[in-house]
Protein backbone atom coordinates (compact mmCIF):
# COMPACT_ATOMS: atom_id res chain seq x y z
CA UNK A 1 0.00 0.00 0.00
CA UNK A 2 1.62 3.98 -0.75
CA UNK A 3 0.28 6.69 0.30
CA UNK A 4 -2.34 9.02 -1.41
CA UNK A 5 0.28 11.74 -0.67
CA UNK A 6 3.80 11.28 -0.57
CA UNK A 7 3.24 7.41 -2.38
CA UNK A 8 5.35 6.76 0.04
CA UNK A 9 5.02 2.55 1.15
CA UNK A 10 3.21 1.66 3.90
CA UNK A 11 3.44 -2.05 5.18
CA UNK A 12 -0.13 -3.80 5.67
CA UNK A 13 0.73 -4.71 9.20
CA UNK A 14 0.99 -0.52 10.13
CA UNK A 15 -2.76 0.23 11.20
CA UNK A 16 -2.15 3.47 12.36
CA UNK A 17 -4.23 6.02 10.72
CA UNK A 18 -1.37 8.40 9.88
CA UNK A 19 1.35 8.31 7.37
CA UNK A 20 4.37 7.25 8.99
CA UNK A 21 6.24 9.25 6.48
CA UNK A 22 4.43 12.45 5.85
CA UNK A 23 2.34 11.87 8.92
CA UNK A 24 -1.21 12.84 6.75
CA UNK A 25 -4.06 11.02 7.62
CA UNK A 26 -4.65 8.86 5.34
CA UNK A 27 -8.56 8.69 5.98
CA UNK A 28 -9.48 11.81 5.83
CA UNK A 29 -7.34 12.60 3.11
CA UNK A 30 -8.69 10.16 0.71
CA UNK A 31 -11.91 11.05 1.62
CA UNK A 32 -10.81 14.58 0.23
CA UNK A 33 -9.55 13.58 -2.31
CA UNK A 34 -12.29 11.21 -3.63
CA UNK A 35 -15.54 13.73 -2.55
CA UNK A 36 -12.86 16.55 -5.08
CA UNK A 37 -13.02 14.34 -7.96
CA UNK A 38 -17.08 13.45 -7.49
CA UNK A 39 -17.23 17.03 -7.06
CA UNK A 40 -15.54 17.90 -10.20
CA UNK A 41 -17.16 14.72 -12.35
CA UNK A 42 -20.35 16.02 -10.88
CA UNK A 43 -20.09 19.48 -12.52
CA UNK A 44 -19.55 18.14 -15.74
CA UNK A 45 -22.04 15.49 -15.77
CA UNK A 46 -24.73 18.01 -14.75
CA UNK A 47 -23.99 20.42 -17.68
CA UNK A 48 -24.68 17.50 -20.03
CA UNK A 49 -28.25 17.48 -18.27
CA UNK A 50 -28.98 20.68 -18.45
CA UNK A 51 -28.46 20.96 -21.67
CA UNK A 52 -30.55 17.71 -22.73
CA UNK A 53 -33.50 19.79 -20.19
CA UNK A 54 -32.42 23.17 -22.42
CA UNK A 55 -33.09 21.31 -25.97
CA UNK A 56 -36.29 19.48 -24.67
CA UNK A 57 -37.54 22.79 -23.38
CA UNK A 58 -36.69 24.50 -27.17
CA UNK A 59 -38.54 21.67 -29.14
CA UNK A 60 -41.26 21.92 -26.69
CA UNK A 61 -42.56 25.14 -24.90
CA UNK A 62 -39.26 26.86 -25.84
CA UNK A 63 -41.39 29.55 -27.93
CA UNK A 64 -44.92 29.89 -29.31
CA UNK A 65 -43.85 28.39 -32.55
CA UNK A 66 -42.77 25.16 -30.59
CA UNK A 67 -46.20 25.62 -28.82
CA UNK A 68 -48.58 25.64 -31.86
CA UNK A 69 -46.65 23.22 -33.48
CA UNK A 70 -46.67 20.68 -31.14
CA UNK A 71 -50.91 21.20 -30.76
CA UNK A 72 -51.32 21.29 -34.41
CA UNK A 73 -49.11 17.46 -34.73
CA UNK A 74 -51.82 16.22 -32.48
CA UNK A 75 -55.11 18.04 -33.75
CA UNK A 76 -53.73 16.15 -37.13
CA UNK A 77 -54.49 13.13 -35.79
CA UNK A 78 -57.63 14.13 -34.54
CA UNK A 79 -58.60 15.62 -37.68
CA UNK A 80 -58.52 11.65 -38.78
CA UNK A 81 -61.31 11.14 -37.08
CA UNK A 82 -63.56 12.86 -39.55
CA UNK A 83 -65.13 10.71 -41.66
CA UNK A 84 -63.33 10.65 -45.69
CA UNK A 85 -66.67 8.40 -46.63
CA UNK A 86 -68.92 5.70 -45.22
CA UNK A 87 -70.81 2.97 -47.27
CA UNK A 88 -74.41 2.10 -45.56
CA UNK A 89 -75.09 -1.76 -45.83
CA UNK A 90 -78.65 -2.47 -46.02
CA UNK A 91 -80.15 -6.34 -46.11
CA UNK A 92 -82.77 -7.53 -44.90
CA UNK A 93 -82.50 -8.11 -41.12
CA UNK A 94 -79.10 -6.35 -41.37
CA UNK A 95 -77.68 -3.37 -41.52
CA UNK A 96 -74.27 -1.90 -40.86
CA UNK A 97 -72.05 1.31 -41.45
CA UNK A 98 -68.63 1.88 -42.46
CA UNK A 99 -67.48 5.00 -41.80
CA UNK A 100 -63.90 5.48 -42.94
CA UNK A 101 -62.67 7.52 -39.51
CA UNK A 102 -60.65 6.57 -36.88
CA UNK A 103 -63.49 6.21 -34.49
CA UNK A 104 -65.42 4.71 -37.53
CA UNK A 105 -62.89 1.96 -38.16
CA UNK A 106 -62.11 1.59 -34.19
CA UNK A 107 -65.59 0.77 -33.89
CA UNK A 108 -66.10 -1.44 -37.03
CA UNK A 109 -63.32 -3.15 -36.04
CA UNK A 110 -64.81 -4.09 -32.63
CA UNK A 111 -67.57 -5.33 -34.12
CA UNK A 112 -65.82 -7.44 -36.64
CA UNK A 113 -67.20 -5.62 -40.02
CA UNK A 114 -63.91 -4.49 -40.65
CA UNK A 115 -62.28 -7.96 -40.72
CA UNK A 116 -64.99 -8.99 -42.79
CA UNK A 117 -63.88 -6.78 -46.03
CA UNK A 118 -61.89 -9.58 -47.13
CA UNK A 119 -64.29 -11.87 -47.50
CA UNK A 120 -66.84 -9.29 -49.94
CA UNK A 121 -64.85 -10.15 -52.53
CA UNK A 122 -66.81 -12.77 -53.75
CA UNK A 123 -70.08 -11.86 -53.00
CA UNK A 124 -72.32 -9.57 -54.14
CA UNK A 125 -72.17 -6.86 -51.15
CA UNK A 126 -68.39 -5.82 -52.96
CA UNK A 127 -70.12 -3.72 -54.98
CA UNK A 128 -68.63 -0.24 -56.64
CA UNK A 129 -69.82 1.20 -52.75
CA UNK A 130 -67.09 -1.14 -51.20
CA UNK A 131 -64.40 -0.82 -53.66
CA UNK A 132 -64.71 3.28 -53.63
CA UNK A 133 -64.31 2.49 -49.80
CA UNK A 134 -61.06 0.75 -50.46
CA UNK A 135 -58.94 3.33 -52.96
CA UNK A 136 -60.11 6.27 -50.20
CA UNK A 137 -58.86 3.75 -47.28
CA UNK A 138 -55.35 3.78 -48.91
CA UNK A 139 -55.11 7.23 -49.28
CA UNK A 140 -56.17 7.33 -45.75
CA UNK A 141 -53.43 4.71 -44.68
CA UNK A 142 -50.87 6.26 -46.04
CA UNK A 143 -51.72 9.65 -43.82
CA UNK A 144 -52.28 8.17 -41.03
CA UNK A 145 -48.15 6.33 -41.43
CA UNK A 146 -47.20 9.96 -42.22
CA UNK A 147 -49.00 11.32 -39.17
CA UNK A 148 -47.46 8.46 -36.70
CA UNK A 149 -44.16 8.97 -38.56
CA UNK A 150 -44.11 12.78 -37.16
CA UNK A 151 -45.39 12.08 -33.55
CA UNK A 152 -42.34 10.15 -33.29
CA UNK A 153 -39.66 12.50 -35.08
CA UNK A 154 -41.84 14.96 -32.43
CA UNK A 155 -40.73 12.69 -29.37
CA UNK A 156 -37.11 12.66 -30.65
CA UNK A 157 -36.71 16.50 -31.95
CA UNK A 158 -35.08 16.84 -29.00
CA UNK A 159 -31.69 14.97 -30.44
CA UNK A 160 -31.08 17.44 -33.31
CA UNK A 161 -34.01 20.44 -33.46
CA UNK A 162 -33.00 21.60 -36.53
CA UNK A 163 -33.04 18.65 -38.52
CA UNK A 164 -35.86 17.00 -37.64
CA UNK A 165 -37.77 20.43 -37.61
CA UNK A 166 -36.79 20.19 -41.33
CA UNK A 167 -38.53 16.06 -41.52
CA UNK A 168 -41.70 17.66 -39.89
CA UNK A 169 -41.88 20.43 -42.52
CA UNK A 170 -41.30 17.95 -45.12
CA UNK A 171 -43.81 15.22 -43.65
CA UNK A 172 -46.50 17.59 -43.27
CA UNK A 173 -46.04 18.46 -46.73
CA UNK A 174 -46.63 14.92 -48.14
CA UNK A 175 -49.57 14.62 -45.67
CA UNK A 176 -51.19 17.50 -47.30
CA UNK A 177 -50.88 16.27 -50.78
CA UNK A 178 -52.14 12.82 -49.77
CA UNK A 179 -55.07 14.04 -47.66
CA UNK A 180 -56.09 16.38 -50.65
CA UNK A 181 -55.82 13.30 -52.94
CA UNK A 182 -58.05 11.45 -50.89
CA UNK A 183 -60.77 14.16 -50.52
CA UNK A 184 -60.59 14.48 -54.28
CA UNK A 185 -60.64 10.00 -54.23
CA UNK A 186 -63.61 10.08 -52.39
CA UNK A 187 -65.51 13.18 -54.82
CA UNK A 188 -64.55 11.36 -57.99
CA UNK A 189 -66.03 7.95 -56.26
CA UNK A 190 -68.67 9.71 -54.97
CA UNK A 191 -69.59 11.52 -58.37
CA UNK A 192 -68.51 9.01 -60.95
CA UNK A 193 -67.40 5.30 -59.78
CA UNK A 194 -69.67 4.50 -57.24
CA UNK A 195 -73.37 3.56 -58.12
CA UNK A 196 -75.44 3.09 -55.52
CA UNK A 197 -76.99 -0.02 -54.67
CA UNK A 198 -80.20 -1.10 -52.98
CA UNK A 199 -78.08 -3.04 -50.61
CA UNK A 200 -74.86 -0.55 -50.20
CA UNK A 201 -74.49 3.17 -51.07
CA UNK A 202 -71.38 5.06 -50.63
CA UNK A 203 -71.42 8.61 -49.25
CA UNK A 204 -68.46 11.13 -49.05
CA UNK A 205 -66.83 12.97 -46.04
CA UNK A 206 -64.70 16.13 -45.84
CA UNK A 207 -61.93 14.85 -43.17
CA UNK A 208 -59.30 14.70 -46.06
CA UNK A 209 -60.00 18.74 -45.83
CA UNK A 210 -60.12 19.08 -42.18
CA UNK A 211 -56.50 17.06 -42.34
CA UNK A 212 -55.40 19.25 -45.48
CA UNK A 213 -56.18 22.75 -43.73
CA UNK A 214 -54.02 21.57 -40.49
CA UNK A 215 -51.40 20.32 -42.06
CA UNK A 216 -51.12 23.11 -44.26
CA UNK A 217 -51.02 25.09 -41.22
CA UNK A 218 -48.38 22.62 -39.92
CA UNK A 219 -46.19 23.43 -43.19
CA UNK A 220 -46.48 26.90 -42.15
CA UNK A 221 -45.49 26.79 -38.24
CA UNK A 222 -42.81 24.34 -39.26
CA UNK A 223 -41.38 26.48 -42.11
CA UNK A 224 -41.72 29.88 -39.84
CA UNK A 225 -39.36 27.45 -37.32
CA UNK A 226 -36.79 26.91 -39.67
CA UNK A 227 -36.37 30.16 -40.79
CA UNK A 228 -35.95 31.31 -37.36
CA UNK A 229 -33.74 28.15 -35.96
CA UNK A 230 -34.28 26.12 -32.91
CA UNK A 231 -31.80 27.29 -30.40
CA UNK A 232 -32.05 26.14 -27.08
CA UNK A 233 -30.16 28.34 -24.54
CA UNK A 234 -27.65 26.88 -22.59
CA UNK A 235 -25.95 28.25 -19.80
CA UNK A 236 -22.46 29.75 -19.75
CA UNK A 237 -19.89 27.35 -20.31
CA UNK A 238 -22.03 24.21 -20.47
CA UNK A 239 -20.73 23.41 -24.02
CA UNK A 240 -17.28 23.42 -22.73
CA UNK A 241 -18.31 21.15 -19.79
CA UNK A 242 -19.45 18.54 -22.07
CA UNK A 243 -16.82 18.42 -24.39
CA UNK A 244 -14.07 18.19 -21.52
CA UNK A 245 -16.20 15.63 -20.17
CA UNK A 246 -16.00 13.61 -23.14
CA UNK A 247 -12.07 13.79 -23.02
CA UNK A 248 -12.03 12.94 -19.66
CA UNK A 249 -14.00 9.71 -20.70
CA UNK A 250 -11.49 9.11 -23.35
CA UNK A 251 -8.66 9.37 -21.19
CA UNK A 252 -7.29 12.67 -22.62
CA UNK A 253 -7.58 14.66 -19.72
CA UNK A 254 -6.70 14.01 -16.70
CA UNK A 255 -9.63 15.12 -13.58
CA UNK A 256 -7.06 15.26 -11.07
CA UNK A 257 -5.17 18.07 -13.21
CA UNK A 258 -8.80 20.24 -13.08
CA UNK A 259 -9.51 22.83 -10.90
CA UNK A 260 -12.17 23.13 -8.73
CA UNK A 261 -14.78 24.54 -10.15
CA UNK A 262 -13.48 23.66 -13.10
CA UNK A 263 -15.28 26.31 -15.23
CA UNK A 264 -17.08 29.35 -13.30
CA UNK A 265 -19.08 32.38 -14.83
CA UNK A 266 -19.61 35.59 -12.69
CA UNK A 267 -23.31 34.63 -12.08
CA UNK A 268 -22.25 31.37 -10.43
CA UNK A 269 -19.20 32.71 -8.53
CA UNK A 270 -21.53 35.87 -7.25
CA UNK A 271 -24.06 32.70 -6.53
CA UNK A 272 -21.77 30.47 -5.11
CA UNK A 273 -20.04 33.29 -2.62
CA UNK A 274 -23.58 34.93 -1.71
CA UNK A 275 -24.04 31.05 -0.33
CA UNK A 276 -20.81 31.30 1.54
CA UNK A 277 -21.43 34.29 3.01
CA UNK A 278 -24.81 33.65 3.87
CA UNK A 279 -23.13 30.26 5.72
CA UNK A 280 -20.59 31.86 7.66
CA UNK A 281 -23.17 34.34 8.86
CA UNK A 282 -25.57 31.25 9.91
CA UNK A 283 -22.31 29.66 11.42
CA UNK A 284 -21.49 33.31 13.34
CA UNK A 285 -25.23 33.56 14.59
CA UNK A 286 -24.66 29.92 16.07
CA UNK A 287 -21.61 30.04 18.07
CA UNK A 288 -23.04 33.55 19.15
CA UNK A 289 -26.24 32.29 20.36
CA UNK A 290 -23.93 29.21 21.65
CA UNK A 291 -21.69 31.83 23.68
CA UNK A 292 -24.84 33.40 25.20
CA UNK A 293 -26.11 30.59 26.25
CA UNK A 294 -22.54 29.61 27.75
CA UNK A 295 -22.84 33.13 30.20
CA UNK A 296 -26.41 32.47 30.68
CA UNK A 297 -25.58 29.41 32.45
CA UNK A 298 -22.08 30.92 33.73
CA UNK A 299 -24.44 33.18 35.88
CA UNK A 300 -27.21 30.93 36.83
CA UNK A 301 -24.71 28.84 38.33
CA UNK A 302 -22.44 31.75 39.79
CA UNK A 303 -26.27 33.01 41.64
CA UNK A 304 -27.21 29.58 42.59
CA UNK A 305 -23.83 29.45 44.51
CA UNK A 306 -24.21 32.12 46.64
Amino acid sequence: MKCPKCGGEIPFYDVKPNCRHCGVNILYYTQDYLLERDAKRTELESAVMRMLVARIKAVFVGSLLAVLRMVFLIGAVCAMMIPFCSVDFKLPLYEEKLSLGLLGLIESYGNGMLLEIPKLFKTTLFSNATLGFLIVFAFFALVAVVDVAMLLILILSFLKPDKTAKMIRNGAAVACVLSLLAQIAAIICNSAVVTDTSYASFSMGFGGIACFAVQLVLVFISSKMLKKGVEPVYREFDPKRKELLKKVKAGEVDLDELSLPIFESEEEYNARMKEFEQAMEEEAEAELEAKLDEEAKAREEEANTK
